[in-house]
């Protein structure tokens, strides 16, 4: 019997018809002769009861411990206690399980815990019974038996861990959108569901952005080489993300991303040489030690660059404050993030995203680079022209609309 691991969001278990859809997704694998391994995120966002966001308005602004994530916990305990509950009553025993009961060990981190081994031994046993266990994601257990959570979205990191230890079939990841897109189609013109992605090409749209991955979980599929599907709960269809997508020379891009309210810091020191070396050390370990996440960073004989989210902008200047650089900050931009396997060692590409972001009249502020992934730095209020002009530049628009053009 082969083993489908199912991983639904919060907003896909939203409301009891929702959770009769998810159910039915269940139902079609075991009828199908496989073994399902259920994996149920909070039910709803906030202000639902149980969404993880109204948990954490009870708490305030409490730190991460070992209390904080024992509350955080209780939405998913709910949400798959709920959803076995359901199955049970479709005639499909099930059996709902915390992170721990489901082998799912991790170290101390509370807030944003590492997994370190999963035993699925409950769970083959469970299987081994005609039982469909239902898994609260986004948890763990400690080596001292304390409650963790794996960060945010980390339903997704359960699931992918969970399909790599019981070596399933697919790994199922439902949504409400129709798998991994172009761009989005709220912002986007043309922008569709893209059919097949590699397993770098995820990591890097869900690094920068996307939202219907995790990023930590795509990078551990990655890195197990674990094959998924990032599916749409009411269509049932979606991206299949595994090494066997080819690059293509001819389409080197897959998908845009775009994060916003983004603000670029420029610091510029005196000239080269020992003393400029150690200055540039003592800003990024200043980031470091006040836990501020920098990105786009760039050291040359102009200065440091880098940008940061604009709710760490305060305290990234009190940390250069007494140095002695000159900082200039700009606020209010947006990063868009290019992304596809066929650039790598295409020659030409960075000339076509330029070119069509110029085109689009939108001013270019910043820009770096790796073997899959442009990224470029625009004022906020231009981001979405910008994103449009390089969708349309690179032809990623839906079949039919190029036809109908």
């Amino acid at each position: 019997m082969k083993i489908v691991v199912q991983k639904f969001g919060g907003s896909s278990l939203a409301t009891p018809e929702l959770r009769e859809i998810a159910a039915s997704r269940v139902l079609a694998v075991r009828d199908a002769g496989n073994a399902p391994v259920v994996v149920c995120s909070a039910m709803g966002r906030a202000p639902d009861p149980y969404a993880t966001d109204t948990l954490l308005g009870l708490l305030g602004p409490a730190l991460p411990g070992p209390n904080r994530d024992l509350l955080l916990a209780c939405g998913e305990l709910i949400s798959c206690a709920v959803f076995a509950e359901l199955l049970t009553s479709l005639g499909a025993p099930a059996q709902a399980m915390t992170g721990g009961q489901a082998g799912i060990l991790t170290d101390s981190t509370h807030g944003d815990a590492k997994i370190l081994s999963v035993d699925p031994r409950n769970l083959l046993d469970a299987i081994e019974q005609g039982i469909i266990p239902v898994v609260a994601g986004f948890q763990g257990v400690t080596r001292s038996n304390a409650i963790s959570t794996l960060g945010r979205g980390g339903s997704d990191l359960t699931a992918i861990a969970l399909g790599e230890a019981l070596k399933s079939e697919s790994v199922e990841i439902y949504t409400d959108v129709s798998g991994v897109m172009t761009a989005d189609p709220k912002r986007i013109a043309g922008a569709h569901t893209i059919d097949r992605v590699h397993y770098a090409e995820m990591v890097e749209l869900a690094g920068n952005g996307a939202k219907v991955m995790h990023a930590k979980a795509a990078e551990l599929a990655r890195a197990t080489n674990t094959p998924y599907v990032v599916k749409g709960l009411r269509s049932n269809v979606g991206t299949i993300i595994d090494d066997a997508t080819d690059a293509d020379a001819e389409q080197p891009v897959t998908g845009l991303t775009v994060l916003r309210d983004i603000t670029f810091f420029r610091i510029i020191q005196g000239e080269a040489g020992p003393e400029r070396a150690d200055l540039d050390l003592k800003i990024f370990e200043r980031m470091a030690q006040s836990r501020i996440s920098i990105d786009m960073i760039n050291v040359n004989n102009a200065g440091v660059f880098f940008v940061c989210d604009s709710e760490n902008v305060e305290a990234a200047k009190r940390e250069l404050a007494d140095l002695n650089v000159a900082v200039r900050v700009r606020p209010q931009c947006a990063k868009i993030s290019i992304v596809g396997a066929g650039m790598r060692g295409t020659p030409g590409v960075m000339y076509r995203v330029v070119r069509a972001i110029t085109e689009a009249g939108v001013e270019i502020i910043h820009s770096t680079d790796s073997n899959i992934t442009i990224s470029i730095l625009v004022p906020e209020e231009g981001a979405t022209r910008a994103e449009q002009a390089i969708h349309d530049f690179f032809k990623l628009g839906r079949k039919e609309s190029a036809v109908a053009s």
